[in-house]
């Protein structure tokens, strides 16, 4: 097995998965203008500053895991040369980490705000709250749907570094 190219695959794997988040901060900008440019209600007018900032925030995110991911690339290759045992076991533990965030962030955390901005929009009426809550709703499942696949990317790379572990323990 040659894990140098598998944890470059994941790194272009990431890198390829990304800009999603960039994509989806531009569309949600987008509607962001889109609605100072034509919205005429109240609740058009209050998703203005909503959306404006769950697409900042979805860019931020997008490009810096980019390019944390891209710089990663280069380093693979100059941990690997340096001393293979030490960079899988630091990917090794990398990835563990990876996957604890992801339980304890992704998938416990952020489900638990989509039922309290689904709560919230149930008890309150102003436009601004509805549209914030909306928003934060759209760029919440944005995460999950992006970060679902990345969480399996992780979960299969950790397990190819473990046999790669075994590998070179033998």
């Amino acid at each position: 097995m040659d894990i140098l190219k598998t944890a470059t695959d994941w790194a272009k794997a990431e890198l390829f998965s990304t800009p999603f988040f960039i994509l989806f901060g531009v569309v949600f900008m987008a509607a962001s203008l889109g609605f100072w440019q034509l919205g005429k209600t109240d609740i058009a007018r209050a998703y203005i500053l909503p959306t404006l900032v769950a697409g900042v925030l979805l860019t931020i995110i997008g490009l810096g895991l980019f390019f944390t991911n891209k710089s990663r690339i280069t380093q693979f290759e100059t941990a690997y040369n340096e001393d293979a045992t030490a960079f899988v076991e630091s990917e090794i533990q990398r990835a563990e980490t990876t996957l604890k965030e992801y339980k304890n962030v992704v998938f416990t955390a952020i489900p638990l705000i989509i039922v309290v901005c689904a709560l919230v929009l149930f008890f309150v009426s102003s436009p601004i709250w509805r549209a914030s809550m909306i928003t934060t709703l759209a760029m919440l499942v944005v995460i999950l749907l992006i970060d679902g696949t990345a969480q399996a990317r992780i979960d299969e790379y950790s397990k190819e570094l473990l046999q790669a572990r075994q590998e070179i323990n033998k």
